[in-house]
């Protein structure tokens, strides 16, 4: 066990984002954290990487090989937000280099310069290394994102929507690739998602929040029903299997839960 969240629950204003949340996650695995928008979800990760806090319960670290646990160190979780990396004025390896700016001094030596540029070829950005971070599309500045967020070296990767902005191609790229560094580096992987077929190529769990709660923690194969769509999403959908296994979401009608087209009333 590396992660173990206990009892969570989050206000922002005064309202309760999400309560009573629960779980742990292990070296190597790979998660996907689902459910309808408002749901809760970066609200948690967002918790769980420490950016926002909690009003009860808390999360606590361990290094995967025995049972004492402590508040999670920021250094060995590494948080990617929906919107990825800012517009600056940086150029994208400047930005990478951020990623160790607590064990980098004024000046950068070249493992560090090496390290920065693979982890950019790694998500297949390193083209851009000296392009300015303003100058970029939405997906590029992404995919740079990543590469900072391996850069960084994490033990636990916690990604809101890391590929929203990617065509198809790319974000099958990026998360079959997310599934093999997991291994790898023997480092969990957390992914917010939307795509349910892609989240089940990535994913060996399913997390599934609705209304703040932690509705369902199963593995892919088990969680990923339609049963379970039909709660969480209002959906009725049929679950196919593909030639190489993986499980397919094939969306056919929306539950009308309202009487009258699932819009409500005026």
């Amino acid at each position: 066990m590396m992660l173990r969240v206990d009892d969570l629950k989050v206000k922002i204003d005064h309202v309760t984002i999400i309560e009573d949340i629960s779980l742990n996650i292990r070296p190597g695995e790979t998660l996907a954290l689902l459910g309808p928008n408002g749901a809760g979800k970066s609200t948690l990760i967002k918790a769980m990487a420490g950016v926002l806090s909690a009003d009860q319960g808390e999360v606590h670290f361990n290094n995967g090989t025995d049972d004492d646990f402590m508040s999670a160190p920021r250094n060995q979780i590494a948080y990617l937000p929906q919107e990825g990396m800012a517009r600056t004025g940086l150029t994208v390896l400047e930005s990478v280099l951020l990623g160790r700016h607590d064990k980098l001094g004024l000046r950068v030596n070249d493992a560090d310069l090496i390290a920065a540029h693979k982890a950019l070829e790694q998500f297949g950005v390193a083209e851009l290394a000296d392009r300015r971070l303003d100058s970029l599309s939405g997906g590029q500045r992404q995919l740079s994102g990543l590469g900072q967020v391996l850069f960084r070296e994490p033990k636990i990767m916690l990604l809101d929507e890391p590929t929203s902005a990617l065509d198809l191609y790319r974000q099958m790229l990026v998360l079959d690739n997310l599934r093999a560094l997991a291994k790898e580096k023997n480092m969990a992987v957390v992914c917010v998602l939307h795509d349910l077929s892609l989240a089940a190529r990535f994913a060996e769990r399913v997390l599934f929040m609705k209304d703040g709660r932690l509705i369902a923690d199963d593995s892919c194969h088990s969680g990923m029903n339609a049963d379970m769509l039909s709660e969480i999403y209002n959906i009725e959908a049929e679950i196919l299997i593909g030639r190489e296994g993986h499980l397919h979401v094939a969306p056919i009608r929306p539950i009308d839960t309202h009487g009258s087209g699932g819009y409500g009333h005026e």
